[in-house]
């Protein structure tokens, strides 16, 4: 019997074992859960910290292509799921046909839409060639930005498990270092046949405020494709990796089971 795949997409300053949570959930409803790395992505995020330079190459469009021939490379077409940059390239591609849902949380803004407190305040003056740059965050500012609803030793367990720099060239290309913002942060709001779309804030999220998420999704109020939104109260940009990931995972597979996308598809 077929099963659905799934395919999770992480963003910038986290490593892809931030959805291992989300993929044994999955999986334990029957999913087939896949959460593959950025290119050039060691197993660990400790790894990646102490030799992190492949990633600095990384602009939207390697990210983009890459996750779209992962999704293109199913027999079954993927449900997607990303988290912030991931949410942007989710959208990004379920807009183009590709992909049979799609989760977009506390997604990195598509098309004209800014943040209102932008990420540049964490990048600190470019040196040499910035292309070829990293951005790290410190504890203390992953505690700031990413995960200011849970307390002090909780944040340092998850800035040790998952965090890792972010690519200059990739926070460049979404706006965020004053140039100028890729094609690939853009997406077809107005596309009627792609498949359904659920965004996911925050209401406390430092990074991608909530109003840039509900901005989003008044983007898409002319197509009469499917487009959800859900609000978390109390929850940070660390929703997906911190101790209330539960409550959001489920409430990812609740509406996909509302949307009839089952995790074994009807045959034929």
């Amino acid at each position: 019997m077929k099963r659905t795949p799934v395919v999770f997409i992480h963003g910038a300053w986290l490593h892809a074992l931030s959805w291992e949570s989300w993929a044994e959930r999955f999986a334990s409803r029957g999913f087939l859960a896949f959460a593959p790395g950025w290119p050039g992505e060691a197993a660990a995020a400790r790894d990646m910290r102490k030799s992190p330079d492949l990633l600095g190459r990384i602009g939207l469009e390697v990210l983009t292509d890459h996750y779209a021939a992962i999704v293109r490379s199913f027999d079954t077409a993927p449900v997607i799921v990303g988290h912030a940059v991931g949410g942007l390239i989710a959208q990004h591609l379920i807009a183009a046909d590709v992909g049979l849902a799609a989760v977009a949380i506390a997604p990195a803004p598509i098309n004209d839409i800014v943040l209102p407190a932008s990420p540049a305040r964490l990048l600190p003056p470019a040196q040499h060639d910035p292309a070829e740059q990293l951005v790290s965050l410190s504890q203390e500012q992953f505690h700031h930005v990413f995960a200011n609803m849970v307390d002090a030793e909780e944040s340092e367990r998850l800035y040790d498990r998952y965090v890792v720099p972010a690519p200059r060239r990739l926070l460049a290309d979404l706006g965020c270092a004053g140039g100028t913002r890729s094609p690939r942060a853009l997406a077809d709001v107005t596309n009627a046949e792609r498949g359904p779309l659920l965004l996911i804030s925050g209401q406390e999220d430092r990074l991608v405020p909530d109003e840039a998420t509900r901005a989003v999704y008044k983007q898409y109020g002319d197509t009469t494709a499917v487009t959800d939104l859900k609000q978390f109260a109390d929850r940070a940009h660390s929703l997906v990796i911190d101790s209330g990931w539960r409550s959001v995972a489920d409430y990812v597979l609740g509406w996909l089971d509302e949307r009839g996308i089952r995790a074994h598809p009807p045959e034929g």
